[in-house]
Parts: structure tokens; C-alpha cells; sequence
């Protein structure tokens, strides 16, 4: 197959896909084109080893230099795609000129979302070039504020204590990582958050955010305030799809793809953060925010633009790295779902399974990784859980402490 793919997007899903395309045996000409100015790299580093400087850019590039070149990937960073002519199949670039295309891969991420707000001092945290700015507030002032407890304001949270610095974060929700992770583990990540002095409130409606005469302060509805030197916003992403909408595809929420990644456009596909999809273990379309997700599709897109058949999606997993301790996730849990748990929370050496009308929907786990991918498979295959190879025990209220005889000896 030859011609010539062109790939919006130099993240995970882009990068990811450029690289399936060449192991494939695509033998045309590849353009991955991303409006960073450096090589493709691990977004998840941002708020944890490279804010706190323990980890070079270097060392969380996806591929090394050579690896573009080696496998003839046009590969141009510092570079937008402006328009998309789907009539002439063709992309405009920031750099000047047109570049046509047989097929065409948006794999345009997600930008961070912000807060209304003319203070300096208040920042955002999702590429490289936020990471200079944040620092550097936290050394100067030695206090930050967090608005947001997901993923990224927990990890910044305990990446700002361990430079040091004094944080307070707040949260709109009921529980930390509400969308990731049951209660009672959300409740633990708190309880280890102030251990290491991070002072946590939840349930804070923020209606104002501006300077003071020394830092930044934060109001709440109800009349509270918290201030501090500096402040991140960190209250999720939304997908990046002004491209896609300027052409005309069919945008709800994110880009709308089918099974096989492509969009409403011809020889047009999508993939990762940007987009929107049916998901049939969930019946409805959701967006994926997760790096791993993104670098799966990424694959999988590439290979249904060779006229593959695309695997199944896969369960969605991910991991956070705080305070020392690593949590990973899988799956999707909802707050009313029964937990089994393998282990203690107590004991931060745990696996808990999230049931639904006997079936395993998510998963999360600290210090059991096999029994996590174990457990992602069951959600996969609709299998019960526990399996016949654990003993099993009634599941009693939102918790059930189980404690099993046998580990997992097939997980891989």
C-alpha cells in the first residue's frame, strides 16, 4: 500500500499510530505533524518526574531521535495543521503551503480547561511548556493551590509537597478521583494526602479566583477562602476538536468515530483524546481521557486505515503515581457498585473489584499489578468474579474484605 497518510497530532494516539503504520508494512509516505516544538513524549511525566526534576526530557521521549528517521516518518514538530479541505483531501499547514493526503489520522488530544481569571499567577498544567512556569512559582513562593482533585491535581499535589512547598487542595466533589476510583479507596488517598501534610477540602463550589497582594485566593460559595503564593487549575480536559468541527465532521463532545476510528468524513479517521465513541461494553458513546487508551487506538486506528479489521476497544486502564505509592485503575466503577477486596486498604497492598448484578465493571489496586490485569480481563470477557480459582464469600453492603488462599497464577 503506498500513497501518502498524514497524522494531526504528536501525542501518544499519533505517534502511536505513525510508528504501527511503518511495523505493519506501510510502505507510502508518513507526515505526523504536532504543534509541540520537541519529539513526541510521556505525557505522564509531566506532573510527576519532570515537574519535580528528577527525570530529563530525554528520558521520557516515546522514541528516540533516530527512530523517526531510521523508519522514514516525516516527523515535524512545531507545526499546526490551520484548516482541513476535505473536498481537495488536503491539510493547510502553519508553516506555509498545502499537503495533500489519501487518508488522514486527527489525533488531536485534549487542552486543559480553565478558570476565568487576569491573575499570573494562576496556571494550568498539560504540555512541557507548562511545566517552567509552574515550577518556578513554586520554588518562589513555597505554597499552592489546587483547584481540582482529579488525576493532575492530585499528582501535582504530591509532587509540590515533596519540593517543599505548602498545598492546599480543593475539590468540587464528594471524594478525591470520584471518577476513577470507589469511595473508600478515594477516602484512603486522602487520609495518605494528609499524611504528608496536603491539606484537602472537598466539596468546594470555587466562584472566584483572582490576586491578592501577596499570592492568589480562592472563594467558595459559601463564603470560605483559601489563598496561597500561586494556583493550578486542574479541573479535567476537553478534547481539541476546532479542527474537525471548522471541516464540517460530526463533533458531539469529541470527534465522533465508528468502530473502525473514521469519522463522518472519507478517508478521514480519529483516534485518542479528541475522540468520541460508541462503547458497547457501556452502551452509550463516551470520550477516552487515559494515556494507555490513547496509544491503543492510536494502534488500532493505524491498522484500520490499512483496511485491518480493528480489535475490540480495550478496557480502559491507567495508573498514579503519589506520595510514593503507585494506585492503578481499570475499568469503570460508579459509586453504588459492591467492592470485593483481596487484602486490606488499611494495608495499602490491595485489590477491590467493582460488581454489578455479578459481573466485575472496574477495578483498582495498590501493590498487586498481576491481580489488576487479571482482573481488567474479566471485565473484558464479562466473566464473574470472583473466579472459581479464589474461595469465594458473600459481598455485604459497598465493601466486602475477602481474604483469599490463593494468589492469581494466570494473569501473566
Amino acid at each position: 500500500m503506498s500513497g501518502r497518510i498524514v497524522i494531526v497530532g504528536a501525542g501518544v494516539a499519533g505517534a502511536t499510530a505513525a510508528h504501527t503504520l511503518r511495523r505493519e508494512g506501510y510502505a507510502g509516505e508518513i507526515v505526523l505533524v504536532g504543534a509541540e516544538p520537541m519529539m513526541p513524549y510521556r505525557r505522564p511525566a509531566v506532573s510527576k518526574e519532570l515537574l519535580a526534576g528528577t527525570a530529563s526530557v530525554e528520558r521520557t521521549l516515546l522514541k528516540p531521535a533516530k527512530f523517526w528517521a531510521d523508519n522514514v516518518i516525516d516527523l515535524r514538530p512545531a507545526t499546526r495543521v490551520d484548516a482541513i479541505d476535505i473536498d481537495r483531501a488536503s491539510v493547510r499547514l502553519s508553516t506555509g503551503g498545502d499537503l495533500g493526503y489519501d487518508s488522514l489520522l486527527l489525533a488531536t488530544g485534549a487542552r486543559a480547561r480553565h478558570i476565568d481569571t487576569a491573575s499570573t499567577r494562576v496556571h494550568t498544567l498539560r504540555t512541557l511548556s507548562d511545566i517552567t512556569a509552574l515550577r518556578a512559582a513554586i520554588d518562589a513562593d513555597g505554597s499552592l493551590l489546587i483547584i481540582g482533585g482529579g488525576l493532575i491535581g492530585c499528582e501535582v499535589a504530591a509532587t509540590a509537597r515533596g519540593l517543599g512547598a505548602d498545598v492546599t487542595l480543593l475539590h468540587a466533589g464528594p471524594a478525591l478521583l470520584d471518577r476513577v476510583v470507589p469511595r473508600s479507596v478515594a477516602d484512603l488517598l486522602r487520609d495518605i494526602h494528609h499524611e504528608h501534610g496536603v491539606v484537602v477540602e472537598t466539596e468546594v463550589s470555587t466562584t472566584d479566583l483572582g490576586d491578592t497582594t501577596d499570592g492568589v485566593t480562592a472563594t467558595a460559595a459559601d463564603g470560605r477562602s483559601w489563598s496561597a503564593g500561586a494556583a493550578l487549575v486542574a479541573i479535567g480536559a476537553a478534547p481539541d476538536t476546532a479542527l474537525a468541527e471548522a471541516a464540517g465532521l460530526a463533533v458531539n463532545e469529541g470527534i465522533v468515530i465508528d468502530q473502525h476510528y473514521r469519522t463522518s468524513a472519507p478517508g478521514v479517521f480519529a483516534a485518542g483524546d479528541a475522540t468520541t465513541a460508541f462503547n458497547s461494553h457501556r452502551g452509550e458513546f463516551e470520550s477516552g481521557r487515559q494515556w494507555n487508551s490513547a496509544m491503543s487506538a492510536g494502534a488500532a486506528a493505524a491498522r484500520a486505515m490499512l483496511g485491518r479489521t480493528a480489535a475490540p476497544a480495550e478496557i480502559p486502564w491507567g495508573w498514579t503515581d503519589q506520595h510514593g505509592l503507585s494506585l492503578q485503575f481499570a475499568g469503570w466503577v460508579h459509586p453504588h457498585d459492591d467492592l470485593v477486596v483481596e487484602g486490606t486498604l488499611e494495608s495499602r497492598d490491595f485489590l477491590a473489584v467493582a460488581v454489578r448484578d455479578g459481573l466485575p465493571v472496574g477495578a483498582v489496586a495498590m501493590a498487586r499489578p498481576r491481580e489488576l490485569r487479571a482482573a481488567r480481563a474479566a471485565i473484558g470477557a464479562g466473566a464473574p468474579w470472583p473466579p472459581s480459582s479464589f474461595r469465594s464469600s458473600e459481598i455485604r453492603g459497598n465493601l466486602s474484605t475477602i481474604n483469599y488462599s490463593e494468589k492469581i497464577t494466570n494473569s501473566g
